[in-house]
C-alpha cells in the first residue's frame, strides 16, 4: 500500500495528517540503530541508578566522584582492550606501565618542583619511550609465542615494572609517595558533602578529550586505520603490506600513554600508591569493563568503568568499607557475561590463533620395548625416587618445611595442567579453590575431629563442586576472557571468603596435626613431607590415568577444536565440567593439605598475587605435561633452598634468575618452558638409540626433518611469508630451465 493510500485510511479513521506525521517520524526514530542504541544505554544506567539505590543508597556527590575514578580506570582498560585487538593477548602490566612515568611526573613536581606544565609532558615522553622499549625488546620476541606464554610475560612485566615504581622515589630521596601535589590552578566546587577539587576538575576534562583524540586517531589517521585492520587479521595485513610489528608498536605506546595519563590523574585525587603499584583490584576493574564490552567498544568500555566506578563508591559510602567490593564487583562481572548473547562472547576468540601450550608426545612405540630405552626409564624414574625419598636424610627441619611446600605447589600446578594446558580453560584463579579446600579441611578437623584422610577426600569434593560453578561461565565464555573471571573471583575469595569476620566457622587458632587413619602420626616435619610426596604420587597417577582415557582425548580435541570434536560426538559441556571438577578437587586437596602442614589458615597465602605465582611457575615448567608442572616448582619454590647454601651476592644473583627477569628469559629461550628442554633431550637419545638400531621412527625424523626446512626457510625466504623482523621477504628466485629441444618427426 502506498503512503498516500495509508494517509487516505488514516484520515477516514480520523487521524490528523499532523497526528499521522508524527507517527510515521517516530517509527522512522525507533527504526534508528543509534537511537535505538541511546535508548538502551539510558535504560541500563537508569535500572542501574535504582538498584544501587536501593541497595545501596548514596548521595549524587559521591557517584559523581566515582564517574571520575570510573572514567579515570577506562583510560586504562582502553590500553587492555587495544593490546587485545593487537597481540589477542591480556596485558596484566598496563597498570603498571603507566605507573613509571606517572611517578617519575609527579615526583619532578613534589621533588624538585617542576611546574605541572612541564612536568606532565615529560611523564608523556617517558610513556612513550618505555611503550616502545617494552614492546621492541620483550613482546616483539614473542610475535609467533602461543599467546598463553605471552600472557605470562606480561605479569612477569608488571612485576618488574612494580619493583621500578617501588624504587623511583629514592632516586628523588623520597621515602614515602606522595599522596597530594598541587594542581595548576585553584577552583573548587561542592556538590552536596562532596568537594572537587582543580585535580578533580582535570580529571573531568581530560577524560573526555583522550576519548575524543583516540577515536579520531583511530578514524581519520592512516596509522590508525592500520592498527584496526592488523587487529582484525595479522597475516591478512602482512600480505596487503602493512607492517604489523611496527603498528604493534604504536599501539603499546598509545596504551602506554593512555595508562600514563590515568595513574597521574588518579594520583592528584587519591595519590599515588604506596609500596605496590596498581595493585589487583584496580586491573580486575579495568580487566572487567573491558570484558564486558568484549575487548571491541570504545563506548561500553567507558560506560562499564562508569557504572563500576560509581558502585565501588557507593558501597564504600554505605558500609564504610571497601571490602565487599570485590564479591559484589565478581557477581556483577559474571552476571553482566552470563546475559550477553553466546555468538557475542566467544566471536573474538573464535578469530584469533589463540594457542595455549605445547602438547609433549610419549616415547614412540618403536622403540619403547628396546631394552636401551626400558632400562633408561627404570633407571631415571629410580634416581628420582631415591632422590625424593633421601632428601630428608641431609635437610635441617626448615629446609624439609619448604621442601613440603614444594610438593604441595606441585599438586596445584598439576591441577592446572588438567585444566589449562589439557582443557584450554586459562584459570587465574586456582589458588582460590586451594584456600576454598584448606578451609573445609581445617574445620572438619578442628570442629569435627574427622580424620585426616576424610578430611583431604572432603576438601577435594567441595573444591570441586565450587569449581564447577565456576566454570559454568566456560560454556559461554571462552580463552582469556574466563581468566578474567577466575581472577575475580580469588580476589573475592581472598578478601571475603576467607575472612572469618563473615564466616565466624573458619579456624585461625594454630592447631596440632591429626592422626592419618587413626593410628600414624604426621606430626614431625620429615613425616609430613612423605605424605604430601604421597599425595603428589596420587595426583600424578590419577591425572595420567585420566590423560589416557576417553575424556583426555576429549579434553585435547575440545581445546584444538571444539566443534569438530562435537561432530564426532564429543559433549563439550560434560568433559569442560568434568576438567574443572577434577581441576578444583586436586587443588582443594592440595589446599587441604597446606593448612594441615602450616598448622593455620592464614589469608595471605591464598591471595591473588600467590595466583600469579602458581599460574607463572606451572606455565615455566610447562603447561602441556604433568613433569612440567613439577618442573616449574622445583625451579621457581626449589630456588629458595639452593640460596642459603651461596653467599649474599651469589644469593641475590639466584633470587633475581627466578624472579621477573628469569622467567622472562626462560620463556624466551624455550617458549614451551623447562619441559621443552627435557623432552628435547630424551628425543636427541631416541634418536641415537633409533639410529645405532637401524629403526625407522617417522614421529622423531619428522620433527628434525621439518626443524632442517624452517631453518632453510627462513635464510633463504619464501614468497608471502614474513620475515623475523616483521618485513615480508622477497622470494627466492625460481631456477631457470633450459628449453627441451624438439625432437624431429621421423
Amino acid at each position: 500500500m502506498s503512503d498516500a493510500a495509508t494517509e487516505e485510511m488514516r484520515t477516514a479513521q480520523g487521524e490528523t495528517p499532523f497526528a499521522a506525521g508524527f507517527r510515521g517520524q517516530a517509527g522512522r526514530l525507533v527504526d534508528d540503530a543509534f537511537v535505538r542504541k541511546a535508548f538502551t544505554y539510558a535504560g541500563i544506567a537508569l535500572l542501574f541508578y535504582l538498584a544501587e539505590q536501593l541497595f545501596w543508597p548514596a548521595p549524587m556527590g559521591v557517584l559523581v566522584q566515582g564517574m571520575v575514578i570510573g572514567g579515570l580506570t577506562a583510560l586504562i582498560a582502553f590500553g587492555i582492550a587495544l593490546i587485545y585487538r593487537s597481540n589477542r593477548i591480556v596485558n596484566f602490566a598496563q597498570g603498571d606501565l603507566g605507573a613509571v612515568p606517572a611517578s617519575l611526573a609527579v615526583l619532578l613536581i613534589v621533588g624538585p618542583g617542576l611546574p605541572y606544565a612541564l612536568a606532565l609532558p615529560i611523564g608523556v615522553a617517558a610513556a612513550v619511550v618505555l611503550g616502545a622499549f617494552i614492546e621492541f625488546i620483550f613482546i616483539r620476541r614473542f610475535f609467533r609465542a602461543p599467546r598463553l606464554v605471552l600472557t605470562v610475560v606480561t605479569i612477569g612485566l608488571a612485576q618488574l615494572l612494580a619493583l621500578g615504581g617501588i624504587l623511583l622515589p629514592n632516586a628523588f630521596d623520597i621515602t614515602t609517595p606522595p599522596q597530594s601535589f598541587p594542581s595548576p590552578f585553584d577552583f573548587h566546587f561542592a556538590i552536596g558533602q562532596t568537594i572537587f577539587r582543580g585535580n578533580d576538575v582535570l580529571a573531568m576534562v581530560a577524560v573526555p578529550v583522550c576519548i575524543v583524540a583516540l577515536v579520531a586517531f583511530f578514524r581519520f589517521t592512516n596509522i590508525g586505520i592500520a592498527v584496526r585492520g592488523s587487529a582484525e587479521n595479522a597475516d591478512r595485513a602482512f600480505l596487503l603490506g602493512i607492517p604489523v610489528k611496527r603498528i604493534q608498536t604504536v599501539v603499546w605506546v598509545v596504551a602506554t600513554v593512555l595508562a600514563a595519563l590515568a595513574v597521574f590523574l588518579r594520583a592528584g585525587i587519591v595519590g599515588l600508591p604506596i609500596g605496590n603499584v596498581l595493585g589487583p583490584s584496580i586491573l580486575v576493574r579495568a580487566l572487567a569493563a573491558a570484558v564486558m564490552a568484549r575487548m571491541e567498544r570504545l563506548p561500553t568500555i567507558f560506560g562499564a568503568s562508569l557504572l563500576l566506578g560509581v558502585l565501588e563508591s557507593a558501597i564504600i559510602f554505605h558500609t564504610g568499607r571497601s571490602i565487599l567490593v570485590d564479591p559484589i564487583l565478581f557477581v556483577v562481572v559474571l552476571g553482566a557475561l552470563l546475559l550477553q548473547r553466546r555468538g557475542e562472547v566467544a566471536r573474538t576468540d573464535e578469530t584469533s590463533s589463540w594457542k595455549v601450550a605445547s602438547e609433549f608426545r610419549g616415547i614412540p612405540r618403536e622403540l619403547i620395548r628396546i631394552p636401551e630405552v626400558a632400562w633408561g626409564r627404570r633407571a631415571l624414574m629410580g634416581l628420582i625416587v631415591v632422590f625424593a625419598l633421601l632428601m630428608p636424610v641431609f635437610m635441617s627441619e626448615s629446609q624439609i618445611n619448604l621442601a613440603a611446600v614444594i610438593v604441595i605447589l606441585s599438586i596445584v600446578g598439576v591441577s592446572l595442567v588438567v585444566l589449562t594446558g589439557w582443557a584450554g580453560q586459562v584459570s587465574l584463579g586456582q589458588v582460590a579453590f586451594m584456600g576454598i579446600g584448606a578451609a573445609v579441611g581445617g574445620f572438619i578437623t578442628t570442629r569435627w575431629h574427622w580424620d585426616l584422610a576424610l578430611a583431604l577426600v572432603a576438601a577435594g569434593v567441595v573444591g570441586a563442586a565450587a569449581a564447577m560453578i565456576i566454570g559454568l561461565p566456560a560454556l559461554r565464555i571462552r580463552g582469556l576472557f574466563l581468566a578474567v573471571i577466575t581472577l575475580a573471583f580469588a580476589l573475592a575469595t581472598s578478601s571475603y571468603l576467607l575472612n572469618r569476620e563473615f564466616f565466624g566457622w573458619l579456624p585461625v587458632e594454630r592447631f596440632e596435626r591429626p592422626l592419618l587413619l587413626g593410628r600414624i602420626s604426621v606430626a614431625t616435619e620429615d613425616r609430613y613431607y612423605y605424605f604430601a610426596l604421597g599425595g603428589l604420587t596420587l595426583a600424578v597417577f590419577a591425572v595420567r590415568g585420566l590423560r589416557r582415557s576417553r575424556t583426555g582425548r576429549a579434553l585435547i580435541g575440545i581445546r584444538e577444536n571444539e566443534r569438530a570434536a562435537q561432530a564426532f560426538g564429543v559433549s563439550a559441556v560434560g568433559a569442560k565440567l568434568t576438567a574443572f571438577a577434577v581441576s578444583g578437587f586436586i587443588a582443594a586437596f592440595a589446599g587441604a593439605l597446606f593448612v594441615h602442614h602450616q598448622q593455620v589458615l592464614g589469608i595471605q597465602a591464598y591471595g591473588v598475587e600467590r595466583s600469579f605465582q602458581v599460574f607463572i611457575m606451572t606455565v615455566v615448567g610447562g603447561i602441556g605435561s604433568v613433569p612440567g608442572a613439577i618442573l616449574g616448582a622445583v625451579f621457581i619454590e626449589g630456588f629458595q633452598y639452593i640460596r642459603n647454601v651461596f653467599p649474599d651476592t651469589i644469593r641475590n644473583l639466584l633470587g633475581f634468575l627466578t624472579g621477573p627477569i628469569g622467567v622472562i628469559v626462560v620463556l624466551m629461550l624455550v617458549p614451551g618452558g623447562l619441559a621443552q628442554v627435557f623432552y628435547s633431550l630424551r628425543d636427541t637419545l631416541l634418536r641415537k638409540v633409533a639410529q645405532r638400531k637401524g629403526i625407522l621412527v617417522p614421529s622423531l625424523v619428522a620433527d628434525r626433518r621439518a626443524t632442517e626446512e624452517l631453518e632453510v626457510a627462513a635464510f633463504s625466504g619464501v614468497e608471502g611469508k614474513p620475515g623475523g623482523n616483521g618485513e615480508t621477504l622477497e622470494p627466492a628466485r625460481p631456477r631457470r630451465r633450459k628449453p627441451a629441444k624438439a625432437k624431429s618427426a621421423r
